[in-house]
């Protein structure tokens, strides 16, 4: 709160430091996924121009190497994988559980849940979203709309995947005086199920290890992990 007897340079650090308490866990990804690109980009331009030098082809700038199929399909390739792993664990633990693990629903309590669980409705409390109370095809999407969002994030990032990948691996057909592949060819290539399978398998495994190792593990404070000296069987806190 700011009071007259505050300075503009005091306001201005008051609400950064609200901002910041409000949004350090955003803050903080953010600048940690700016930091991994950049270290991605550079390393990325070290191996790509290696491997220039051993073909006998002109080596490249950062900035190009920035704005390359090359650098955005192995971005891209990481992005799919991701959005697809919390696709499926949005909506596989509707249904699905894990006895003692943090990450699951109480076994018995699975389903998508009445109105009033849900705050749905003639049961939406007065700050409610206004697509909660407003019923109809508005409340229905919006009942969906994480699992709609994360899923589009992911098709299009596979898309965008398939398209930058093609035209880096034609690049390296064309040194090698091969004829290009369409992007039918492409989706059919090894190259491009190599790169998806081998990001949806890394997912798979760890959000599966996360949800049994959060039944025997614990990490004080953190709201993935159950209470420390809860026992090993329950499932939520609140059991």
């Amino acid at each position: 709160m700011t009071t007259r007897h505050q300075t503009p340079g005091q306001v201005r650090a008051s609400s950064l430091r609200l901002v910041w308490r409000h949004n350090s866990l955003t803050i903080v990804f953010g600048l940690l996924l700016l930091a991994f690109v950049a270290g991605q980009s550079v390393a990325g331009l070290v191996g790509y121009n290696e491997q220039a030098r051993t073909a006998g082809v002109q080596e490249i700038s950062l900035w190009r190497y920035l704005t390359s199929s090359t650098f955005y399909v192995d971005l891209v390739e990481n992005w799919q994988s991701e959005f697809l792993q919390f696709s499926l664990y949005i909506l596989l633990t509707v249904w699905l559980v894990q006895r003692g693990s943090s990450e699951s629903k109480k076994p018995g309590k699975t389903g998508r849940e009445t109105d009033q669980q849900q705050l749905l409705g003639r049961y939406a409390r007065s700050d409610s979203p206004r697509w909660a109370k407003a019923g109809g095809w508005r409340t229905a999407v919006y009942s969906h709309s994480l699992v709609l969002a994360m899923g589009a994030i992911f098709l299009l990032s596979w898309a965008a995947q398939a398209v930058t990948g093609n035209v880096a691996d034609n690049e390296e057909r064309m040194r090698d005086l091969l004829e290009p592949h369409t992007i039918w060819q492409y989706l059919g290539s090894s190259d491009f199920w190599s790169r998806t399978l081998q990001n949806w398998q890394s997912e798979m495994l760890a959000i599966g290890t996360m949800a049994v190792f959060a039944i025997y593990l614990r990490e004080r404070g953190s709201p993935e992990s159950k209470p420390v000296g809860m026992p090993h069987h329950v499932t939520t806190a609140d059991e």
